[in-house]
């Protein structure tokens, strides 16, 4: 996923006062550090890179977006299973578990790596376009959708053969993107400031939403039982959560700066978000027209992309140590600081 605009690295009085009354509601029974997991660079790699976070509860792994490479790890004991190699700036990992196969978006060479799930050996190669980011499987078509962030579409491939079906003039920067299952592809276009859902059998889209109050969306996230969309946003800094059949805004939420992943885990009703500000905003859906703020968990900065394990309701994420931040200039008035190469590591919290 793509930084667009620093944001502030302290939050604001707002977001410190949510987090010091969502702690007291979630008293003893808060998130918390249980494992840190370290590696070292990626092969080949001469900068600290990380990306999506993809966790496949069923199988108990997790892939890692790391640059050059996806690592693979044990989701119980954070042991490294494999590593696919050979790419050049891989974002996310598409499961297509019927059929045995994972599908790697790669950035730099606007292609989408195809690898085997029980061996991680590559097996082929799919032109997607320039900047692909987001990769999600639709089990309904059977079919992978790769978000290209520049030219402005999503790249289609049947996830059987590998034949590209279709591209989608999606008339803004997508970011990311969800299926709901049932046909429909829910995608957040950051330079829009709208949802747009995509039939994913016609590959037509079908209604453009706006998501203010917030603004830029990135991180996306469903209810699918309940018709519920979480779409949080960078400009303002908002959760917000919509109605999937209408895209009216039902309620929405104060976040802190550069959030990158959100989550929903359907057995507890919880839906996370996480910034790069090293905070995981924690909501519940009391009912599907009812939601509230209980938490907000302490992390790490740069930890802003995540991923949830719904049999186990752990959170991983992932990050760096880095340097720090240089000298603003008038070109870049808000310079990020540097990842040092080699430190990059895996936190996992739970209750």
């Amino acid at each position: 996923m793509k930084f667009c605009g620093l944001g502030r690295m302290a939050s604001g009085a707002l977001i410190g006062l949510l987090g010091s009354v969502s702690l007291l509601i979630a008293g003893t029974n808060a998130y918390h550090l249980l494992k840190k997991y370290s590696f070292s660079a990626a092969e080949g790699s001469t900068r600290e890179y990380f990306d999506y976070i993809t966790v496949d509860s069923a199988s108990r792994r997790v892939y890692l977006s790391h640059g050059t490479e996806i690592k693979v790890i044990d989701a119980d004991d954070g042991a490294l299973i494999g590593n696919v190699t050979g790419l050049k700036l891989d974002h996310g990992v598409a499961l297509a578990t019927e059929f045995g196969r994972g599908f790697i978006s790669d950035g730099v060479q606007g292609k989408v790596t195809v690898f085997d799930l029980k061996t991680l050996m590559v097996t082929g190669q799919i032109d997607a376009d320039k900047d692909a980011d987001c990769v999600v499987y639709d089990p309904f078509s059977k079919r992978v959708f790769v978000m290209n962030g520049d030219p402005h579409n999503a790249t289609v491939i049947d996830a059987k053969s590998d034949a590209v079906v279709g591209k989608i003039d999606l008339g803004g920067g997508p970011e990311f993107a969800v299926a709901d299952g049932k046909g429909t592809i829910y995608i957040n276009l950051e330079d829009k400031n709208e949802i747009v859902a995509v039939d994913s059998s016609s590959l037509k889209i079908k209604s453009r939403w706006p998501v203010a109050p917030a603004g830029g969306p990135t991180a996306l996230a469903m209810d699918i039982r309940h018709h519920r969309l979480f779409s949080a946003g960078r400009d303002p800094q908002m959760l917000v959560v919509l109605d999937s059949d209408n895209g009216k805004v039902l309620q929405s939420f104060p976040i802190s700066g550069g959030v990158d992943a959100a989550a929903y885990d359907p057995e507890t009703g919880l839906i996370f978000a996480s910034t790069r500000e090293g905070m995981v905003h924690v909501f519940h859906e009391d009912s599907p027209d009812k939601f509230i703020a209980v938490e907000t968990i302490k992390t790490e900065i740069g930890a802003k992309t995540m991923g949830l394990d719904t049999k186990t309701h752990k959170v991983f994420l992932d990050t760096a140590d880095f340097e720090p931040a240089p000298s603003p200039t008038a070109d870049r008035p808000h310079p990020r600081p540097a990842a040092i190469l080699g430190t990059f590591h895996v936190l996992v919290y739970g209750r």
